[in-house]
């Protein structure tokens, strides 16, 4: 506990990260398909005599640099701020072992950035080969940032057991490449490039579907079919690609869908299997929409369409990020840190020498009432995932129940054998005796007020 924590009422921390992030996803890989869109379209053009559509090209360049270069450049910062205030444990060990990998991501962001812009401003300014060059410089620094970002993500759920041997060890960066390549990290950046390309599809239909059809006419029309069909190898060959990743999942990390799938019936524990539908089913309708609107009546396709698949697309981008992070649970950083900033090989030591002690952020200056010091286990091993009366909220998971109740659930936390109905998805419960009785007390004053004791600000 060497961090203070920000608590945020009602949503709480998870969905602060969670709305950013999918907020940027949606932006973020239209950045990397985009970019091998504009290259595509405009060879296409040349080659093929199509010079009409180099002037709706010019326009929507325009709209993928303000998209991209402001919105998504804007909201990378904000992750950066999110993980760094709810996270900040999991947010060092991620720096400590992929400084080197970040350094080189930043250089392919700076080449990014700037070749979209120089891109836009010359149109019909330089030659037209140069032109296209600067495109495809662009979609090739794109495309590398995805390889750096995708191994630093994926490392989150599999960091492989070479990595996880030396964790802890002060020597775990020497196994950089190990950590990167982890084993989903091909499956995962194939599944990436898919989504990248269809979102290119699906940001370029909204851009075209606002160009006036009696100006641009039948090129209008053309482009909006061409680029429905950059949806088709998503949706052909995305199946395959999740099935090989499922496959690299961990055994334990798959339980939670495989307790969904065996509990729908009852509607128990499916909160995973539904957003794992949900992603089907969205990504499924987009599909046919996209069909039925665009690529059979192009001439006729409106804003209004496009609005519609690109709120479809958010929400298949959502639940599938949703789903990626829930599968990850009880830990952050899968078998090396629980999703409480505790470390795998830190249990027994808190357990024996306590949660608190020594802890700068024990509540000082105050009385240390037990309903005090409990409130402070609460902020530091529930509040990651909880709320006291919102999102997740403690308060109605523990309505109606007494204090014995509650300490019967304090010990199946605390001991976390492997067939407790938790197991699979709560990391065990840390602290001594007297702590795990001090967070009872604090958990007990929830069903005896509306209202919880504020938080220690520390």
């Amino acid at each position: 506990m060497n961090y203070p924590i920000w608590e945020v009422h009602k949503i709480g921390l998870p969905w602060v990260i969670g709305i950013i992030a999918i907020y940027h996803v949606m932006i973020s890989h239209f950045a990397v398909g985009g970019g091998l869109y504009l290259a595509f379209a405009e060879r296409k053009a040349l080659k093929e005599g199509r010079r009409e559509w180099l002037p709706l090209l010019e326009a929507h360049s325009k709209f993928f640099l303000i998209i991209t270069g402001v919105f998504g450049a804007v909201s990378g910062v904000g992750i950066w701020f999110a993980i760094g205030l709810i996270q900040p444990e999991a947010t060092s060990t991620l720096i400590h072992n992929f400084v080197f990998g970040w350094a080189i991501e930043w250089v392919f962001f700076i080449v990014e950035l700037t070749s979209a812009a120089v891109y836009y401003y010359t149109w019909n300014r330089i030659p037209e080969k140069l032109h296209l060059k600067v495109g495809w410089l662009y979609a090739i620094a794109s495309v590398c940032t995805l390889v750096i970002i995708n191994g630093i993500l994926t490392f989150m759920l599999t960091p492989g057991s070479t990595w996880l041997g030396v964790s802890g060890s002060g020597h775990e960066s020497a196994y950089f490449w190990n950590a990167f390549f982890n084993p989903t990290y091909w499956p995962s950046l194939v599944l990436r490039i898919l989504v990248c390309i269809s979102l290119a599809g699906v940001w370029a239909l909204y851009s075209f579907s606002k160009l006036d059809d009696s100006k641009y006419g039948k090129s209008r029309v053309q482009l909006i079919r061409w680029s429905t069909t950059w949806l088709a190898p998503s949706f052909l060959l995305m199946p395959f690609a999740f099935l090989w990743y499922a496959a690299m999942v961990p055994a334990s990390n798959k339980h939670l869908l495989e307790l969904g799938m065996a509990t729908i019936g009852s509607g128990s524990f499916t909160q995973v299997t539904r957003i794992a539908l949900l992603s089907i089913m969205s990504t499924s309708t987009i599909a046919g929409v996209a069909y039925l609107f665009a690529y059979k009546y192009p001439k006729d396709f409106s804003s209004g369409h496009a609005i519609a698949i690109l709120l479809i697309a958010l929400a298949a981008t959502g639940s599938t990020e949703y789903a990626r992070e829930a599968i990850r649970k009880p830990y952050v950083i899968g078998s090396h840190m629980y999703s409480n900033s505790v470390r795998v090989r830190e249990v027994d030591q808190y357990n024996k020498d306590g949660y608190l002690t020594g802890s700068m952020w024990t509540p000082k200056g105050v009385e240390a009432t037990p309903e005090r010091l409990g409130r402070a286990m609460f902020a530091g091993e529930c509040m990651s995932c909880h709320t006291v009366d919102g999102y997740r909220s403690m308060k109605h998971f523990l309505e109606g129940r007494d204090a014995k109740s509650i300490g019967n659930i304090l010990k199946m936390l605390h001991e976390n054998k492997a067939d407790s109905p938790y197991h699979a998805y709560m990391p065990p419960l840390v602290g001594t005796p007297e702590e795990i009785a001090n967070l009872q007390a604090y958990l007990v004053t929830l069903n005896q007020s509306t209202e919880g004791q504020p938080v220690a600000r520390r």
